[in-house]
């Protein structure tokens, strides 16, 4: 008898849990949003100023570790090396992919503009894979680019182009919890020659156990909801844990304090209206405390990853207008550090 196995757990239309353990992430959302989610080939030729492609990184289990890389096209009176950029892409550390066209039409716009260099690895995914594992992904390729720094691992582009003393961690929602932890785990290093010079969470996802004001207040939008919040963390998180773990609230008392650990200048950005402002601020505030050097840009009128909505950012002028804004910021904080 052929046993039907039978689904456990629907996440809005990003993700389906079976009762055998297998995961479909196939969008049964809107048809008309489905091509933010296909993935997009690399291309070495420049297209629109930037040339992409996949590396693999290493090997465990049988299981390659790629990045995908964005290269400017350099331009004849660009004698410096440029910036690194390590970004962490985001999906409740459960979905999405660093090569989905959401990522992809964001990360090519931004590398062409702020002049960078941008290292996007793929990380494993919860539940298969439950935290920290995305989490030692995001460190892991760190060290591979020190490797590739030292001589030890071979990667043209970037030993002829990157500029190994200004690295930079950007991350946008769990993406930017890994921008928090892979910063705080590289204080315990020597990464020389390579230098890590700032970190960007972009609307990380800082939260408690407890439902903060802007949960219950904010608009939800489809690319955060309070049941992928719950959800994508309750397959996330390590079993027994709650929110008030360290990697979703680094300003909670289960942490480590934040007096204690050596991190970079940090750029936090946030979108006005988004669900989880109030505990991305109680981060802040924490930082702020213990004097860490962290400057906070807001987003006017956005919501959660507004920003890799093309759809809106094309069509709606408010929409556009912030994402230039932001990407101005992270490319000034960039440029001064």
């Amino acid at each position: 008898m052929v046993h039907e196995k039978k689904l456990v757990e629907d996440v809005s239309g990003w993700l389906r849990l079976y009762d055998d353990g297998s995961v479909d992430r196939t969008w049964t959302g809107p048809p008309e949003v489905n091509f933010m989610v296909q993935p997009v080939p690399p291309h070495e030729d420049f297209k629109d100023g930037v040339a992409t492609r996949d590396v693999i990184t290493g090997s465990q289990d049988n299981i390659d570790h790629r990045v995908r890389l964005y290269l400017p096209e350099i331009k004849s009176d660009e004698k410096e090396k440029l910036p690194i950029v390590l970004h962490f892409h985001g999906g409740g550390f459960c979905i999405s992919e660093a090569d989905w066209f959401m990522y992809y039409q964001f990360y090519t716009r931004f590398t062409r503009s702020a002049r960078v260099i941008c290292v996007s690895p793929f990380l494993r995914h919860a539940p298969e894979n439950r935290l920290p594992a995305g989490i030692d992904d995001g460190f892991s390729t760190l060290l591979w680019l020190q490797s590739v720094a030292t001589g030890t691992a071979k990667e043209p582009w970037l030993k002829k182009h990157g500029d190994f003393s200004r690295v930079f961690l950007i991350g946008d929602s769990s993406g930017g919890n890994i921008v928090h932890e892979v910063a705080a785990r590289a204080s315990n290093i020597k990464l020389d020659p390579l230098r890590l010079a700032g970190g960007i969470p972009i609307h990380p996802g800082f939260l408690r156990s407890t439902r903060s004001r802007s949960e219950l207040e904010k608009p939800q939008s489809p690319f955060l909801t309070l049941d992928m919040v719950d959800k994508f963390l309750g397959l996330a998180l390590p079993l027994g844990s709650n929110k008030d773990h360290p990697i979703t609230c680094p300003m909670g008392v289960n942490a480590p304090p934040l007096s204690k650990v050596k991190l970079p200048p940090y750029l936090l950005c946030l979108a006005e209206m988004d669900l989880i402002i109030d505990t991305e601020i109680e981060f802040y505030e924490a930082m702020k405390k213990e004097k860490k050097h962290v400057e906070v840009f807001v987003n006017k009128g956005m919501t959660h990853s507004f920003y890799l909505n093309k759809i809106a950012v094309d069509m709606d002028p408010d929409t556009g207008a912030e994402t230039d804004a932001l990407i101005a910021k992270v490319k000034k904080f960039i440029q001064q550090h």
